[in-house]
């Protein structure tokens, strides 16, 4: 054999030493989810640094001709027993602090491993090991044992994106502190005994520093907590800081800020409290702190309370299709999201059915290639291979499963909310994803085409009895939650009843909102108050309808539970609602144009001038935009918002905004009339090839993809939207399939393309459903339900059980399938 010294010179050229700014992935397999963990360990490339699993490194090797690859391995070591005092190791304590992997807080200790490092030449697996690399050359010796230690001490890409520290409980000095007023009425609250001065209430009670009045706090999403009494008073006086009674102590209180809207610090805490009577040094801890609240919480979410079927002993399940997903940090919504997608023919097929053809055509970093990356995820999810109990014995329920690190930091990538470690709204990242695979299928199947189904509206002016259809594409149904059909109103008026008088032992009780109800809400006539007829050329009533012009193969629906209060403050609507086991929507199905029926004109609103006609800006009233920037609506949502509603007002512009936040372009600028970036004065030059491919993927034509993008201004999502909204324009264009003019063309003048839609019966059968238990989307926790062999099985991230009661009437996201007739 070869002197391996010699191997290694031969081989020194190609090994590097990583710089700043190199990606070095020595947690993960570029195409599967082995780690230095796994059987096997992991190979990472000395020269791209890339990691590849043993099963891969020989494919690697052979495609790229390197040879030197650092074999890492990690075996596990014994675990103590964290609660034997006896074996000399104190037991574990909870935590004491809202933080994560600092002292106190939350116990992110990862497991302990024995780790063994050595460089391995391919093909015949030479092994290099410290010893033997003592005996080389100093060059040979200095130069492999750089990159070994380079490797060794980067942070991998994967241990970048994650959240290795974090305190909830830093604190910052309030602005308002150093000068904050104090009123002289003479007020002085005792030491105990305290009640709101508006309910009664005798627990979760807070101060205002300003003024003394005692008042409950604010009320959980699940009924309990207090009333919102001190919130509506600093909402009344704009009295900023509030402390929470029976918090206080001799080092300190928990001191609100509604202006901040954060918990603050106050270094004037001991003046502000002996102005109305108060010594902290003679204060005790009669209360939980906000941070032993949230800890509490934090500690129960895994315990299964409510959506997690608490109370039953949960079957593990293991094998092919049952496989569960690492929580890298709040990705819970991304794990139900993709266990519910590839538990779909269509995406099965597209990324697993061929995934050794996707794999053999991998680009040299398979890293940042989407194709390869999902099918990496989907053939993991369903091969079974990681479907295993965990190593501890502890905690065999759940699985050693896989951690889909490269998949969220690609998919992420760029994007302000997903490429975060922040919740998001699973609802979302659904159509973030269908957005992605719409991007990367233009040739090929596309599995997102499952989802995709055409929405009619029509409108009919109520002056003139005409009416005007247009056509959207859509991908999601978003039911509204009529809460006024609640079927239980009396058990609901005496609970709160109950809370407003104080009664502790008040039960929570949850509004049972019949299924039928929401499809009523969905399909009745909506009322435009405010709408332009251009039949009549003025501003009238009119009513919208909306109905399905195709019915898609899978249809998902999102209950619309997360809304705003009269305060404006986003909430959590805790409702029940009786989603049925299948569904049938042909009553839903679009008619079209009716015999005899007028369409009203095609005639644009006049847009709002100002005298001067060579600008032609249109005159907003910044008063309005302000007050509706103030509530936390974007500023060009306002802008239209007060544009399109003519300067009529506060009132007029909100509810435009309320009908209009579920709008593709809801954000987007405005585009002004007569602006050099209006409609239609994009020049084809700068118009996006990427965006012209994604529409021209959809079905339509080239010229048809243009003059959407002109009509936009080059912005794709608005530029969907707006070809959907004008059908009809678009049939009137003379276009061939090769997207030239019929002028240019020697074929005949058939009908353009339209979008890709799978139409059938609107029968369905439920299969899936992703519930959410939390205050809003940007917190809490997700799991999903799958409907497998006549079974349904729960996915709560790494645990995998068969599913006792499924809780289908808390759900947020449903997934219906076609029934074949």
């Amino acid at each position: 054999m070869t002197d391996v010294g010699e191997v290694l010179m031969s081989v020194l050229s190609t090994i590097r030493v990583p710089k700043p700014g190199d990606r070095v992935h020595k947690d993960e397999c570029a195409l599967s989810f082995a780690s230095p963990e796994s059987d096997g360990g992991l190979y990472v490339c000395m020269n791209s640094f890339l990691g590849f699993g043993s099963q891969y490194v020989d494919r690697h090797h052979a495609r790229t001709g390197h040879r030197a690859y650092l074999h890492i391995t990690r075996t596990r070591k014994a675990k103590e027993d964290d609660n034997n005092s006896g074996s000399g190791h104190p037991p574990k304590k909870k935590p004491t602090r809202l933080a994560i992997g600092i002292e106190g807080g939350f116990d992110v200790e990862q497991d302990q491993y024995e780790e063994d490092v050595k460089v391995v030449i391919l093909p015949d697996r030479q092994e290099v090991t410290s010893e033997d690399l003592a005996t080389m050359t100093d060059v040979v010796r200095e130069r492999v044992s750089l990159s070994m230690t380079g490797i060794m001490t980067a942070d991998s890409v994967s241990h970048a994106l994650q959240v290795q520290q974090w305190d909830g409980e830093v604190r910052h000095e309030s602005k308002h502190a150093a000068d904050l007023k104090q009123l002289d009425n003479g007020l002085k609250i005792p030491p105990s005994g305290w009640r709101c001065e508006v309910c009664d209430l005798q627990e979760n009670l807070w101060m205002n520093l300003t003024d003394g009045k005692v008042l409950c706090g604010r009320r959980y999403f699940d009924g309990s907590g207090g009333n919102n009494h001190a919130l509506l008073h600093y909402q009344e006086t704009g009295y900023p800081l509030a402390v929470k009674l029976g918090t206080i102590t001799p080092d300190g209180a928990d001191v609100y800020s509604y202006d901040e809207d954060d918990m603050v610090l106050d270094s004037k805490l001991p003046e502000h409290l002996s102005h109305f009577g108060i010594d902290m040094m003679t204060m005790e801890k009669t209360e939980r702190t906000m941070t032993e609240l949230e800890i509490a919480v934090n500690q129960r979410v895994g315990e299964w309370e409510v959506i997690q079927e608490s109370g039953t002993t949960l079957k593990p399940l293991f094998g092919p299709g049952l496989t569960g997903m690492r929580n890298l940090g709040n990705s819970c919504y991304l794990n139900s999201v993709m266990q519910v997608l590839f538990t779909i023919p269509d995406f099965q097929s597209k990324y697993v059915s061929n995934f050794d053809k996707i794999i053999n055509d991998a680009p040299s970093d398979p890293t940042q290639d989407f194709k390869t990356q999902v099918a990496k995820l989907g053939y993991g999810l369903l091969s079974g291979e990681y479907s295993k109990p965990a190593p501890d014995p502890e905690t065999q329920s759940y699985q050693i499963g896989i951690a889909p690190q490269m998949f969220k930091a690609l998919v992420g990538r760029g994007h302000p909310e997903f490429s975060t470690n922040r919740q998001q709204d699973a609802q979302e990242f659904l159509l973030h994803f269908i957005n992605m695979v719409e991007r990367n299928c233009r040739s090929g199947s596309n599995p997102s085409e499952a989802f995709r189904f055409l929405v009619e509206e029509k409108i009919v002016c109520q002056q003139s009895q005409k009416a005007k259809y247009t056509q959207r594409v859509d991908y999601i149904v978003q039911l509204p939650v009529p809460m006024d059909q609640a079927t239980n109103t009396e058990e609901l008026q005496e609970a709160e009843r109950r809370r407003e008088e104080g009664d502790l032992l008040a039960p929570t009780v949850r509004a049972q909102i019949p299924f039928s109800a929401c499809m009523a809400a969905l399909s009745e006539p909506e009322i435009l108050t405010d709408f332009w007829s251009s039949a009549v050329q003025a501003k009238t009533s009119a009513t919208k309808t909306t109905r399905f012009a195709s019915f898609p193969n899978h249809l998902v629906i999102q209950i619309k539970k997360f809304t705003f209060g009269l305060d404006w403050v986003p909430k959590k609507l805790d409702v029940s609602i009786d989603v049925p086991d299948t569904l049938d929507l042909s009553a839903l199905r679009a008619t079209g144009q009716q015999p005899g029926e007028e369409l009203l004109p095609e005639v644009a609103p006049p847009p709002l001038m100002t005298p001067d006609t060579e600008v032609k800006a249109p005159v907003l009233d910044d008063s309005t935009v302000s007050q509706l920037c103030e509530m936390g609506f974007p500023l060009e949502a306002c802008r239209k918002a007060v544009y399109y509603t003519g300067n009529t007002g506060i009132d007029a512009a909100m509810n435009w905004i309320m009908s209009h936040m579920d709008d593709p372009d809801f954000s987007a600028p405005l585009v002004l009339p007569g602006s050099s970036t209006g409609p239609g004065t994009t020049p084809t030059e700068s118009l996006s090839e990427e965006h012209l491919a994604t529409i021209v993927s959809m079905g339509f034509s080239r010229d048809q993809a243009t003059k959407a993008l002109r009509a936009t201004s080059n912005i794709l999502d608005r530029a969907v939207d707006w070809i959907f909204s004008h059908m009809d324009d678009l049939e009137s264009m003379d276009v061939s399939e090769g997207g030239r003019s019929a002028a240019e063309s020697e074929g005949g003048r058939d009908p353009p393309p339209g979008p890709r839609v799978r139409d059938g019966p609107g029968k369905y059968e439920l299969f899936a459903f992703i519930s959410h238990m939390g205050t809003s989307t940007m917190c809490g926790h997700y799991v999903c339900h799958i409907k497998k062999d006549q079974q349904w099985v729960i996915f709560n991230d790494q645990k995998v059980c068969a599913s006792e009661k499924p809780p289908k009437d808390l759900g947020y996201l449903y997934f219906y399938r076609r029934v074949a007739e």
